[in-house]
């Protein structure tokens, strides 16, 4: 029997405020990450990024987790182009409300190096690429935000929105 999970004192979630980057290159593909869910196996792609340290901006937090899980260092940060709707999750039996925020950042063709990822992400991260929109697009696997495919296509014809667009995932 598994313990219950933690929760803030109000009995709801502890807030995590969290920065993924949107990260394209000259060739107009975007950087995923994948991991396996663990009950049913299937493949999931997300963006860069993770939650924020303490005292930390949304801003710095996307260049930290940045550097931290592509080795990319001289990044320009855009504009934030899409708002997570909130989630939850469960990490080490604490329930976290996920409230995310992506920032747009263009990058010539890069190699990734993922050497300074943290114990947690090495365990859990189990492979990343660059796509192109149409290979989102005709992927069977899981990706985060939903609607990605689409959403890429739209940033590389339209540029940033004047808003950010609030996206599920």
């Amino acid at each position: 029997m598994h313990p219950a999970p933690e929760m803030d004192a109000a009995g709801g979630s502890v807030p995590r405020p969290s920065a993924r980057v949107v990260l394209i290159d000259d060739a107009d593909r975007l950087l995923l990450f994948s991991s396996r869910d663990q009950h049913d196996g299937t493949l999931r792609w997300y963006t860069p990024g993770g939650g924020l340290q303490p005292g930390e901006s949304h801003r710095d937090a996307a260049l930290r987790e940045l550097r931290e899980e592509t080795g990319l260092t001289d990044v320009a940060l855009g504009p934030e182009v899409w708002t997570g709707r909130p989630w939850t999750m469960e990490r080490d039996g604490v329930i976290h409300e996920v409230r995310q925020r992506y920032y747009l950042a263009r990058v010539p063709v890069s190699e990734i190096d993922t050497t300074r990822m943290e114990d947690f992400e090495k365990a859990s991260i189990t492979g990343h690429r660059w796509w192109t929109a149409q290979e989102l697009a005709e992927t069977a696997d899981l990706l985060r935000p939903a609607g990605l495919a689409h959403l890429l296509a739209a940033l590389l014809a339209d540029g940033p929105p004047r808003h950010p667009v609030l996206v599920d995932g």
